[in-house]
């Protein structure tokens, strides 16, 4: 079992680093290939005047709340608003939604978030939650294989405090955001090489995460298929539902 947990994680940690290979891939690209068509489109996302940066980014922080990826609209705040309006964009947009998740999952509860709790990644977000508390929300949003979405969702039906999951949530996501703010606006032609190099540190600092995170003692879902049997045959709670035992 201990050999295939090892295997497991060594395979996550390739396909993270595979992933930011084709990051610095695309950076390259992005530096070195002018494409004009990406700067029109902040053109005329200016032609609608600075109600279109309210109206973009308030349509961001509601669809964020929804399992819908987001990466998307980071790269879009950076190609059509530049690194710093489309930072700030980002990162309220996207606190805003992570809150809003936490808040209505936590208020209606499974009722809400149980379609999307059968996501593969639901578990290993539990797993997580339940072993570090309010700490492995910080440290998920660090590494972007684990869906924004499943983690607000997950992090909502467990014990862990307001306050902590706010503040892990902005920590964990300011690199990742910026990142991808700077890649958009690489892609609008305004990229410059300490740019780049600053977008791929801060996205290697997901990788980092993740090594860190497949060091650390966090039981499989396998390993862990005994306790939640041991669990379900003392409750009556339906064995489909996550425990709430983060701290």
């Amino acid at each position: 079992m201990k050999t295939s947990g090892r295997l497991t994680r060594r395979k996550a940690v390739i396909r993270a680093l595979v992933g930011l290979v084709v990051v610095l891939a695309v950076l390259l690209c992005a530096y070195l290939i002018p494409v004009p068509s990406v700067a029109r489109l902040r053109d005329w996302a200016d032609s609608f005047g600075p109600g279109f940066v309210w109206i973009f980014f308030i349509g961001y922080a509601i669809i964020a709340i929804f399992p819908v990826p987001r990466s998307a609209f980071t790269v879009a705040s950076g190609v059509l608003f530049g690194p710093l309006v489309g930072f700030i964009g980002a990162m309220l947009a996207t606190t805003f939604a992570a809150i809003m998740a936490f808040v209505l999952v936590r208020r209606y509860g499974r009722r809400i978030a149980r379609p999307y709790l059968r996501h593969p990644a639901a578990r290993a977000v539990e797993l997580r939650m339940e072993h570090r508390g309010w700490l492995a929300v910080g440290s998920l949003r660090l590494i972007a294989a684990f869906p924004f979405s499943v983690t607000n969702y997950v992090a909502a039906l467990s014990s862990i405090k307001f306050v902590p999951y706010a503040v892990a949530t902005v920590i964990g996501v300011m690199p990742g955001t910026a990142a991808i703010v700077i890649l958009g606006n690489a892609l609008a032609g305004e990229g410059s090489v300490g740019a780049l190099a600053l977008s791929a540190s801060l996205f290697s600092l997901g990788v980092i995460g993740l090594i860190l995170d497949a060091r650390l003692g966090v039981p499989s879902a396998a390993d862990d298929v005994e306790t939640v049997d041991d669990e379900a045959a003392n409750s009556d709670e339906p064995t489909d539902e996550l425990s709430p035992r983060a701290t």
